[in-house]
Order: structure tokens, then C-alpha cells, then sequence
């Protein structure tokens, strides 16, 4: 039987991609990659990092919108210096940072109104 061995992309659909893309490469330094991705070489994941996947109950709030059916959640190696960069490039910054023994979170909406999740791994594993 055949297994999943992690994933191998998030995709979705917004109003304008490619002045989307060029936001992230722009705030968050996302990888160059074409017009129509950002690929996100293993090597560049700290050690400790890791993907996830989660479903959620259809009646979270913690997505924000309830209109939203999915949040990325991007490993970042400074949250505080991310956070002000997105602000930086006209985010809405959630207000609130969670920290965890597995590390430090927090979110911003971004130019196409989705909530996005950041994760800086604790120190000692980025």
C-alpha cells in the first residue's frame, strides 16, 4: 500500500497570483521560483521543523474569517522581524503572539484577506 510522505504543496485561489506571489518573495523572502510558485527546498527547513497537517471543526475560529476553509502556516527563522515586515507591506498584524515549547506563533491577513500563521521553532532547533 502506498503512504504519504509529507506536502508536496498548498494551493489556492486568489484574485491576482502574481502580484500575490511577488508580495510574499517581497515581505517573507519567499524562494525564487517561477510566476506560478515558490518552491521550498528541505535543506532550507531549521532542524525541528516540520509539516504539518491538521483539520479543523467547520465552526473554528481560529482560521479568523469563517468564510476561510484554510490557513498556511509558514515557518519563518525571526517572528517578530516577519511580523513587521508583512506590517511593513500593508498586512493587517494579528495583534497577539502565542509562545509554546515547540515555539512561537503569530498571524496576519494578507493583501488577498487570508489569515496566515506564523511559526519561528523554538530556539536552539532554527
Amino acid at each position: 500500500m502506498a503512504k504519504a510522505l509529507g506536502i508536496g504543496g498548498i494551493f489556492f485561489k486568489t484574485e491576482d497570483p502574481d502580484n500575490l506571489a511577488k508580495w510574499y518573495r517581497t515581505w517573507l523572502k519567499f524562494p525564487e521560483g517561477d510566476e506560478s510558485y515558490v518552491p521550498f527546498p528541505p535543506a532550507n527547513i531549521p532542524e525541528g521543523g516540520f509539516t504539518l497537517w491538521a483539520p479543523f471543526a467547520k465552526d473554528t475560529e481560529y482560521f479568523g474569517n469563517p468564510d476561510q476553509k484554510f490557513m498556511i502556516n509558514i515557518m519563518v527563522d525571526d517572528l517578530d522581524e516577519a511580523l513587521k515586515q508583512v506590517a511593513e507591506g500593508g498586512a493587517e498584524v494579528i495583534p497577539k503572539i502565542e509562545d509554546y515549547p515547540y515555539g512561537r506563533f503569530g498571524w496576519f491577513v494578507d493583501p488577498a484577506g487570508n489569515r496566515v500563521e506564523l511559526w519561528q521553532a523554538p530556539s536552539g532547533e532554527s
